[in-house]
């Protein structure tokens, strides 16, 4: 089969010829029918981030798909049952599973990082962690809820806790922040949208932001939320992974507020602790998305509450899958898909 195999950030990734992975006796092999381009990938290929399995590995962690094979003790799907695989796997047994918070399980493994992902044709994944897909759900398009709507979901949900008539700023309007921007206003939150791309915060709008807000043209984004507020608002979410943001998103807090971390990065920020302790801010991360959550967000896409062809910008074979980094970098993208 064609698989798009990462080799390592020197040698990047390739187009190759592998065999169709073999199913294990609780496995399916699902045939992909698209996988999402997420910056995570990015991350691996451009900035030295290592991935858990050495290279070379199939990159590729947010997919549909049609399943076309299960192992002999599988009962709980069949063959030809439309798919989603979530981007990480949990273990189920360990204390934080134990305790409902499987997205932060001790033993998780991520598509594309602990194994073989999903740039490719086939992959096999435990069928435990197969979510139905109903025929309303378009099946390629349905691959950017296992990362893209799922992490954001978790994040305004069950992190920020959203309330009707909240005052939300979402710091970034990328893949993931844009569907933190129609969450949190399907939520009932008044949504602000930062962003330093006006085609960004033109799609932020139409998905329900009320007000935007260019960084590039104020002098301090913190001081113009403060200013559209009336003091700071009750919820910020960064949503990019920068420190410099992650320091404004702080300063945007009023006193009360809940800032919630979503982006990732590995620098360090400067925030002031007793800032954070006088003004009883909550500081709060947000990782990925419990399985619990995948069904009621599925739901909403199948009650048409999320348009997910809306939010599917550009398509790619997988022999032009480069391309798909590529207007990323471009910022013309909201979600870019692999198909296959």
């Amino acid at each position: 089969m064609k698989a798009a195999v990462f080799h390592g950030a020197e040698k990047g990734l390739k187009i190759e010829d592998i065999p169709v992975p073999t199913v294990g006796p609780d496995q399916a092999l699902v045939k992909v029918a698209a996988c999402g381009a997420c910056h995570t990938d990015l991350h691996y290929i451009e900035h030295g981030v290592p991935t858990f399995k050495k290279p070379p590995i199939v990159l590729g962690h947010e997919a549909s798909g049609i399943v076309e094979e299960v192992g002999p003790a599988v009962t709980n799907v069949r063959k030809g049952q439309r798919v989603l695989i979530p981007a990480v796997l949990t273990c189920g047994k360990c204390a934080f599973c134990r305790q409902g918070r499987e997205n932060i399980c001790a033993d998780m493994k991520m598509l594309g990082n602990h194994f073989d992902g999903a740039y490719a044709e086939y992959v096999a994944v435990p069928t435990k962690d197969l979510l139905d897909l109903p025929e309303s759900v378009p099946l390629a398009e349905a691959c950017i809820i296992a990362d893209a709507l799922s992490t954001p979901y978790h994040a305004v949900k069950n992190r920020a806790n959203v309330r009707p008539g909240d005052t939300v700023v979402v710091f970034g309007c990328g893949g993931v922040g844009i569907n933190a921007v129609q969450l949190a206003a399907l939520a009932g939150g008044q949504v602000i949208a930062v962003d330093i791309s006006e085609r960004k915060l033109e799609w932020a709008t139409r998905f329900g932001a009320v007000k935007t807000v260019n960084a590039s043209k104020v002098e301090r984004v913190s001081k113009e939320i403060k200013k559209l507020t009336g003091g700071g608002a009750d919820i910020v979410m960064e949503v990019i992974g920068n420190p410099r943001t992650f320091e404004e998103a702080f300063e945007s807090v009023r006193i009360g507020g809940r800032l919630v971390a979503v982006g990732y990065t590995h620098e360090a920020s400067a925030i002031v602790p007793g800032k954070i302790m006088f003004k009883e801010i909550d500081v709060v991360g947000s990782l990925g998305c419990r399985p619990v959550d995948y069904v009621p967000l599925i739901r909403m896409v199948a009650q048409g509450r999320i348009d997910l062809k809306a939010l599917v910008t550009h398509r790619f074979p997988l022999g032009e899958i480069h391309r798909a980094f590529e207007v990323m970098h471009e910022g013309v993208s909201l979600r870019s898909i692999v198909v296959p």
